[in-house]
């Protein structure tokens, strides 16, 4: 687990955080006393399944559940539900090598089973995963996320595989995706007439100059982060950049499974965008590839000709270019067949240390989400299909 001290800045571990199970009706109040429509939450695997399919459904863990979605609903605020935000019970990764082991799959859709029964007449939005695509790569690829999996030039744990393991763990998650969709939409989604997608992480990439190799960089990053994960759902395998460069390291789909894909891809598609980046071509040039694009041969670069490309923010590599959203909206409107997208996080960071005050005249956000939503209404104007827009996030993360 990843809530030991050592794994936290100052030392503080991740025990209490928010305290949200004890004080969600807190938290709802919260959220009504906003006027907001819509609160977006996670249900924790680990939690409904402690030991996973093997062990029983722990009852404590579906009454919470049961209780925020009747507290959202009472005050008429519609829950948007993710069933896998970068957790999972123990007992699986200990049994399958979490989502190394093809047993995995089996594993999730008995899971996601498991809450469209006991949460389905009143969730009428469900998204299978969440960021998957920064997830394979920060927990298999770079290491800085349970299991913590890497290996050199990307990191130095203790075990991993870096070159070939995002991609196993990634193939694994997009068929259980394709599983628990197939099963939604044949055994729930007529009675309990809800949408289920998929919420993928996107940054809008730049050109650092106008060579052809950065063009082509351009293209190899948005296939590495974007296209990755939405072309298997949407036309059932990985983008063609993808399969030339990383050869037998990238698993391959069997035709039935391309058909699964294809057939049962998303009803709507989760956008979590929050910075635009330069992108430089990294095979003609020297460049650090121990980062997160460095699969690619890419490397992301914050300005150009000493100008950054945006107002920094608190997190280091994020920029306040609000025109990203707007384009990487209609990229995803284009590529994949004007699915509906939701805007499903995009916020502003703040630092930790700065005063109460500072926090709290935070026009430094005000601005941020001032301009990334009239990117929004200039995208929705000139056409694109958003059907909604959640600010990231209700309490510190």
């Amino acid at each position: 687990l990843f809530a030991a001290a050592r794994r936290i800045k100052d030392g503080r571990n991740g025990d209490i955080a928010d305290d949200h199970y004890h004080r969600y009706m807190e938290d709802v109040e919260i959220i009504h006393s906003l006027g907001v429509n819509s609160y977006r939450f996670s249900i924790s695997w680990a939690r409904i399944l402690p030991r996973g399919q093997l062990g029983g459904v722990n009852s404590a863990g579906i009454a919470f559940y049961d209780r925020l979605i009747t507290a959202l609903l009472q005050k008429g605020i519609e829950p948007f539900v993710t069933l896998h935000h970068f957790d999972m019970p123990q007992e699986l990764e200990t049994r399958y090598g979490s989502w190394l082991g093809a047993g995995i799959r089996e594993e999730f859709g008995y899971y996601a089973d498991v809450c469209f029964k006991a949460f389905g007449d009143r969730v009428r939005f469900w998204t299978t995963f969440n960021e998957p695509n920064m997830f394979a790569k920060f927990a298999y690829m770079l290491g800085n996320y349970p299991p913590a999996r890497c290996s050199p030039p990307f990191g130095t744990c203790n075990s991993g595989n870096s070159r070939r393991e995002p991609y196993v763990a990634a193939h694994n998650m997009l068929l259980s995706h394709a599983a628990a969709v197939e099963n939604y939409k044949k055994n729930y989604q007529a009675t309990q007439g809800g949408s289920i997608g998929i919420v993928i992480a996107m940054k809008w990439y730049e050109l650092l100059t106008n060579c052809t190799e950065d063009i082509l960089a351009v293209r190899r990053a948005l296939s590495f982060e974007v296209n990755w994960f939405l072309d298997p759902i949407f036309f059932g395998d990985y983008p063609r950049e993808m399969c030339e460069m990383l050869s037998s390291n990238l698993p391959k789909f069997t035709s039935e499974e391309k058909r699964l894909l294809r057939k049962n891809n998303a009803d709507f598609i989760g956008l979590n965008h929050y910075t635009s980046i330069y992108a430089k071509d990294c095979i003609s040039s020297p460049c650090d590839l121990e980062t997160y694009e460095g699969n690619a041969l890419v490397q992301a670069v914050g300005e150009r000709d000493g100008v950054t490309i945006g107002k920094p923010t608190a997190i280091h590599g994020y920029y306040d270019v609000p025109e990203g959203m707007e384009l990487i909206v209609k990229y995803v409107n284009q590529r994949y067949k004007n699915t509906p997208v939701y805007v499903t996080e995009n916020g502003y960071s703040q630092f930790s240390d700065n005063s109460m005050e500072d926090l709290i005249n935070d026009v430094g956000r005000v601005n941020y989400l001032q301009g990334y939503l009239t990117s929004i209404s200039s995208a929705i104007r000139r056409g694109a299909n958003v059907s909604g827009y959640f600010v990231w996030s209700l309490m510190d993360n």
